[in-house]
């Protein structure tokens, strides 16, 4: 395996790791993003397993140890499995993320205390860049789901919205919401809930122009429009479901 670097914003780096035999045969990537700036970010630390590979690409484009910043979407392997070893690597570094993430994970997990963020706090970041925590809660999964949304470049640092499959280019402009709708189809990975279509429209309105996608290519074009198609998609298996479950409970 190799990690890949490539820009895919005005200082906004994409690490990917294309795994071959996960979900053969189209296979999965693993992506990381580093965001530069007088206080570098990175989002997704990676599997602890992969540490090896991101420590080297990171190496390409900062020394390691300049890292300030640590975040993730939540808690989960691919998103934070490694945040140890770079802790350990960066002395400067904290993690940071919400309320209910440091609350039920993070406050034990990382060895040093995390910076605690509120719904729509800002880090800044310097050099011009500023990134938001927006809290998602179990969108696509996970109680103490979050996002990080980059104002200068308007880049929407997704997480695992938009998972798909295979190891496409590191920027499209083609569609990704057919695909993650395949992806959903097949590993039915989001915790369907009613509040999805409106928090997933409730990030559009901020008309990203880039998205970062964890497992996937990054989208360069109306972010906003994509993430209203991804809404509505994840609005018609909800009303499917509850109409499953109303069958069920009248027969």
């Amino acid at each position: 395996m190799e990690t890949k670097i490539a820009e895919i914003a005005d200082g906004i780096y994409r690490l990917s790791t294309y795994v071959p035999d996960l979900a053969p045969p189209a296979g999965f990537v693993f992506n990381q993003f580093l965001v530069l700036g007088d206080e570098p970010l990175m989002f997704h630390t990676g599997l602890r397993k992969m540490f090896a590979l991101n420590r080297d690409a990171v190496s390409r484009l900062i020394p390691p140890e300049r890292l300030r910043w640590i975040a993730y979407g939540h808690f989960e392997a691919d998103e934070c499995g490694a945040m140890n070893e770079w802790l350990a690597v960066a002395p400067q570094a904290q993690a940071a993320h919400g309320q209910t993430g440091c609350m039920v994970s993070l406050n034990d997990f990382a060895d040093r205390p995390p910076r605690v963020l509120s719904n729509g706090e800002v880090i800044d970041l310097g050099g011009g860049k500023r990134v938001r925590f927006i809290d998602t809660p179990h969108t696509p999964h996970g109680w103490d789901a979050g996002v990080l949304y980059e104002e200068s470049t308007r880049t929407l640092l997704c997480g695992d919205l938009f998972t798909q499959l295979g190891n496409g280019p590191a920027l499209t402009e083609s569609d990704i919401v057919g695909p993650a709708i395949a992806g959903e189809d097949l590993f039915q990975y989001s915790s369907l809930s009613p509040g999805m279509g409106t928090t997933i429209r409730g990030l559009a309105r901020l008309s990203p122009r880039t998205l970062a996608l964890m497992h996937g290519p990054s989208f360069s074009g109306d972010g906003g429009a994509a993430l209203r198609a991804l809404a509505d998609n994840y609005d018609r298996r909800t009303s499917d479901r509850g109409l499953a479950v109303d069958k069920i409970k009248a027969a």
